[in-house]
Order: C-alpha cells, then structure tokens, then sequence
C-alpha cells in the first residue's frame, strides 16, 4: 500500500494516529475479515464485535498488567462525564480530595463540588499551574484522593503517584499519558482516559476500577452513570461506541508489536528531550511553561518573544506541515503535543523549525 501525504500533528487531542493502524482500518473498512461488513454496520451483539471488544480489553491487560481483580469498562462522555461520574458513584456521602495541578484536574474539582463535599488538598494554581504541589493537606476520612497525572493544557505530567492516606483509594484522571509509560495499576482504585489522546479517536472513554470499589456505588443512580450496571454489561449494556473501541484495540496491537509500554516510554523520552532541549538552549528566544522537574513528556508549551511571533510561528509551521500548534486558548503560546504515534522524524522536524524560525527572528 502506498503511503499517503502526511503533516506532523501535533494537536492535544484527537490527536495523532498510528499509521500502521489507520491503514489496517482502511483496509477492513468496507470487509471486516470477509463479513461483508464494516465494523460500523456491525451488530454489537454479534460474535464477531464481542472477539472485537473482548481482544482490546485482553490487550490492554497486557499491556498495562492489570490485576484480575479490576474491571475494564468502555463507556462514552468522555473524561470529562467522569469528572461527575466518579463522585456520584464513588462519594455517596463524606467529602473527596483533590489535587490541583492544572485545568483539568481544577474543572474536575469544580464538577465534583456541584454534587457534594470536595476538599482542595493541593493546588498551583498561584504558580500558574507551572509545576507539582510539594505537599498535601490530607483528609483521612476522604472517599478517595483524585489527580490528573498529566495536565494537557499546563504541560505538567506526574511520573510518581502522589500517596494517599491509608485507606484512602487513589482514583486518576491518565487522559493525555494513558498507555505511554508502565504503570502499577494496583496503586490505584480506578483510572479513566479520554481514548483521544493516545489510544485512539474521540468517542471512548476506558475506565479501569477496583472490583470492590463497585459496591459503593448508590442504588438510585441513572442507570447510563452507574459503574456497577455498566461493568455487570460489559459495557454493553446499551449500543457502545463500537467503531472507537475497535480502532482503540488496533492502538493496543500496534503497542504490543513495537514493544509495549517500556518501549513507547524510551521513544517518548527521546521527542521530549530533543525538543526540550531546543527550548532550553534558545537563550531565552523560547521560554518553556513548566519548571524542569514537572516536565510533561506528552505535551510541550512554551512561548516566544512577543504573541506577534507566536501567531507568525504557528502559521508558518502550518505551512511547513507542522499543525496544531497553536497553545490552548486559555492561556495562549505554543503548544507541542508529542503522544505515542508522533515519531521522533516529527520531534526533529520541530526542532529544525524552532531553530529557523529563531535565525530568522531572533
């Protein structure tokens, strides 16, 4: 198959895709292995869509070795559903902590207030949400302990759990570094990621729960916000987002075949470095957000001179077939995203452009 014209994409989310799985999905998308159907016209209860599901969860239990006492959900809504779905679900009464390190987990916060009690146990957001709080004000008696492990529009990125108190279940929003690094899922209660990022497109949302969390949820919640409902139907209790989940399971194959998640984290190491490093040998022409030990490796933003320059860079790396980076509206700049399916061809390319771009403006 010839390969097509692409641009290095560097937008948050959806994101970047796997060519290798784009064009297995082109391949199957009329015939699905001789079915005479596209996954899209697929009943969801037919054995064909159930090996489809039931293999992207067998793969992702692979890939991220959950324990057999966890059970893997994909729901719609997106993360940001969950930001009300877990304190309805999981914080019937009492209060919940939660640690904020940016936009997300601070709107997480927000949700969670409109349907109860939420402590702030940790917040920058006088830095400017420009690192990772240092220390927590715990409540012992909290439903759970909440943080975004990787803040997509601030550029900060957890590479160790913060520690909950004893008893307290750690529950966190991995959107934006799902899949991109081991991970020990047995120091969480539960995990969700938006697929968007980088498991796969916009439509799914994985949650990954602790079997005995399940028994705290309410009885009187709507059936579609009810953990235990939706995991009892193995996420199927109503028509999934089947076209997502599949594309998100041709996401978990292509991870096993490069490697698995010890090789995507040295290869997402390896793009951050390289253009961390442009940034920080600019003398000052670039001025990255985060302080160094609160990097993010998935999402880089940084700024230029004067917004004049920012608007002239974006444009021009538009037309150098370098899109999407334009930093998030809310506070501006440049903004590289780097998820698993952007090559380290991309990363250099950015670099090489950076340092144009810098020759001639500087």
């Amino acid at each position: 198959m010839s390969t097509p014209k692409r641009v290095y994409n560097f937008n948050a989310g959806p994101a970047v895709l796997p060519l290798e799985v784009l064009q297995q999905a082109q391949a199957e998308f009329l015939d699905y292995k001789g079915t005479g159907m596209s996954v899209m016209e697929m009943s969801h209860r037919s054995k064909e869509y159930d090996a489809i599901i039931q293999g992207a969860e067998a793969d992702l239990r692979e890939l991220l070795g959950i324990p057999s006492n966890y059970k893997v959900m994909f729901l719609q809504g997106g993360g940001t559903l969950q930001f009300a779905m877990l304190p309805m679900n999981l914080r019937a009464t009492g209060s919940a902590d939660y640690i904020l390190a940016g936009s997300w987990s601070q709107a997480a916060y927000k949700e969670a207030l409109r349907l109860g009690t939420a402590r702030v146990a940790a917040s920058t957001e006088k830095d400017g949400f420009n690192h990772l709080p240092k220390n927590l004000d715990l409540d012992p008696q909290a439903a759970y302990l909440y943080f975004c492990s990787n803040e997509t529009i601030h550029g900060v990125e957890y590479f160790n759990e913060p520690e909950p108190l004893a008893g307290v279940p750690l529950v966190c929003d991995t959107s934006s570094d799902f899949i991109s690094r081991p991970l020990d899922i047995s120091k969480y209660a539960l995990l969700y990621a938006g697929a968007q990022k980088n498991a796969g497109p916009a439509g799914v949302t994985v949650v990954i729960i602790r079997e005995d969390l399940l028994e705290r949820t309410p009885s009187n919640l709507p059936t579609m916000l009810d953990y235990k409902v939706m995991s009892a139907g193995g996420s199927m209790h109503n028509t999934p987002p089947c076209y997502s989940i599949y594309m998100v399971g041709l996401v978990f194959q292509w991870a096993k075949k490069i490697g698995g998640l010890s090789a995507i984290q040295k290869n997402n190491r390896a793009k951050a470095d390289v253009i961390y490093k442009s940034i920080d040998e600019s003398g000052g022409f670039y001025r990255g957000h985060v302080q160094p030990d609160s990097r993010s490796v998935m999402n880089i933003p940084f700024r230029l001179p004067t917004p004049e320059l920012e608007d002239a860079f974006a444009a021009e790396a538009k037309k150098n077939d370098l899109i999407g980076l334009k930093g998030h509206r809310s506070v501006g700049g440049i903004r590289a995203s780097i998820y698993n399916a952007m090559t380290i061809e991309g990363a250099n390319a950015l670099v090489d452009f950076m340092k144009d771009f810098q020759r001639k403006n500087g």
